[in-house]
């Protein structure tokens, strides 16, 4: 299963050891969340998205996968881009909440990585995805752990849509990759 909501924002110190103890911590508060059944889908999905709201960083996540592009974007492409992406992360990953089956995560390590960020492993153990590798990099913002990226079995979610991105970017532009994310936004909030 995959838990992209992995770290809430820590306050005080930005010290690397505290990365990893916010990372045990919002992990095991996802999973209570996913064992709570008087929630349903869409209350486990609204639960889980305002811990992500308050761990990701969607301005960095943005800028890291659209990389080079980030420039050609107005400031009002901008603000659209991470709003809609965002959306689109969180109907992406909220439709996986299903397949939840009973799954535990162990925080397995921590290692540095360039610009002073932490990479947070950690492993799912039980249900259909035992022995899965998540990777959490996260970055200190002003004295705050947030999450910049998510490698799940060695796929970075950054590099992941970058490629899926630049063909777009590279063609159309920026208002063509909002315009598309605003029609996959909507169908998947028309749909039952």
């Amino acid at each position: 299963m995959f838990l992209a909501p992995g770290v809430a924002a820590a306050t005080g110190s930005a010290n690397p050891a505290g990365a990893t103890a916010l990372v045990q911590k919002t992990v095991d508060e996802v999973v209570v969340i996913l064992n709570d059944d008087s929630l349903d889908t869409a209350g486990r999905r609204a639960r889980i998205e305002q811990i992500a709201w308050e761990c990701f960083d969607f301005v960095a996540i943005s800028r890291l996968v659209v990389a080079r592009y980030w420039r050609q974007f107005s400031p009002e492409q901008q603000q659209a881009f991470i709003r809609e992406f965002k959306a689109f992360l969180a109907r992406t990953y909220g439709e996986r909440i299903d397949r939840y089956s009973d799954e535990q995560v162990e925080v397995v390590g921590q290692i540095p990585a360039p610009r002073g960020d932490v990479k947070v492993l950690t492993q799912i153990i039980g249900g259909d995805y035992g022995g899965a590798e998540v990777e959490y990099r996260l970055r200190a913002e002003d004295g705050k752990w947030l999450v910049i990226d998510v490698k799940v079995e060695g796929i970075s979610l950054v590099l992941n849509y970058r490629d899926q991105f630049k063909s777009i970017l590279s063609k159309d532009g920026p208002q063509d990759l909002i315009d598309r994310l605003v029609v996959k936004n909507a169908e998947s909030t028309a749909s039952p």
